[in-house]
């Protein structure tokens, strides 16, 4: 039996032509991608205006993506919510949501387990299952705007997986999330993370999208960074940052440097020297994050508090912006990956 295609993970052309193969009138690819993308409908059976027949010869030839909500931790601290979502194969990916003041904020997963191998993270633990399809990636995202009754405003691509490593159907699903005819959610509030990938840093870069480039650094040199990030292995630090500059010269998007810090391992004034040295005369953001402690890596600990904000001053001496990520859900296993190992 031919495996039937992924309906939601079509764009609205490809939408126009399918109903033209099932000899459907061309609005009813309107009609069928608003079910999908804007109401968020959960099966063919929501969608009361197209026919029983029509949905019926849908149902036969199409695979409709409906993540289930398998749990779902609610942080007592700052009301993050964490969601497990089981896929139709019986993998389960995670997604947070979370509430600031300049709107609701999703972090979703790009893969179900990750290869990249970073030494402080619990996603990369048992190694890349597969890759989410668009429809996958959209429907956490819809899963937590149903459950939440509130729009999400934000998206963070920096959950469990590497993105550059899913680049087309990335690509893909940055497509349809800011479709006008979908969730329209802007380019400049999509944050794709990504912990190096040159090639595709470089080919995202000549899409000329408008999403902001967050680069997992995580050290200021190679050596330091190789220690971390198996990924180093294969890109030199220069090679990474000249990808860098070249996107922000392609989208004049400023670069986001994702650094977590790592007590005794990354945060000394040196490491802050060798940093501001490295990102002297670009036009970036420092993120700096302190370390989710995971129990299967126990040597990495969090920075004290007072070199987290010594490290942060020496930057921005050298006027680099730099800002210290507000922890979210640090009480309901906030970090990448550490409930779906629970569970699977």
């Amino acid at each position: 039996m031919d495996k039937k295609t992924d309906v939601k993970s079509l764009t609205m052309e490809e939408l126009k032509q399918a109903m033209a193969a099932l000899q459907e009138k061309p609005y009813r690819a309107g009609q069928l991608y608003e079910w999908m993308h804007v109401k968020l409908a959960r099966s063919w059976d929501e969608m009361t205006n197209l026919s029983k027949g029509l949905r019926a010869k849908l149902d036969q030839k199409y695979a409709y993506t409906a993540l289930r909500e398998a749990a779902v931790q609610t942080s007592r601290i700052d009301g993050t919510k964490k969601y497990l979502f089981a896929l139709a194969d019986g993998n389960f990916v995670e997604s947070v949501w979370m509430q600031y003041h300049h709107g609701n904020s999703v972090c979703i997963s790009s893969q179900v387990g990750c290869r990249m191998g970073c030494r402080f993270c619990a996603s990369t633990l048992d190694g890349l299952e597969r890759n989410l399809a668009p429809s996958e990636m959209l429907d956490q995202i819809y899963a937590i705007s149903r459950s939440s009754g509130e729009r999400v405003s934000n998206v963070v691509v920096m959950g469990t997986g590497e993105p550059l490593d899913n680049y087309d159907n990335l690509l893909r699903f940055i497509r349809m999330l800011s479709d006008e005819n979908g969730l329209n959610i802007s380019q400049r509030n999509i944050t794709v993370s990504t912990c190096g990938i040159v090639e595709n840093i470089k080919r995202l870069a000549d899409e000329k999208l408008q999403i902001t480039l967050a680069l997992s650094l995580h050290g200021s040199t190679q050596e330091k960074r190789r220690a971390l990030m198996p990924v180093a292995n294969r890109y030199d630090i220069s090679e990474v940052m000249d990808a860098c500059r070249y996107y922000f010269d392609q989208t004049g998007r400023r670069v986001t440097f994702e650094y977590a810090l790592v007590g005794g391992v990354n945060d000394t004034e040196e490491d802050a020297e060798q940093l501001c040295r490295l990102l002297a005369g670009m036009n970036c953001h420092v993120n700096l994050i302190p370390v989710n402690p995971i129990k299967e890596q126990r040597s990495y600990i969090e920075s004290e508090r007072r070199d987290i904000l010594r490290f942060q001053d020496k930057l921005e001496k050298r006027h680099i912006n730099a800002t210290v990520r507000r922890e979210m859900g640090r009480d309901i296993d906030g970090a990448c990956g550490q409930l779906r190992r629970r569970f699977s």
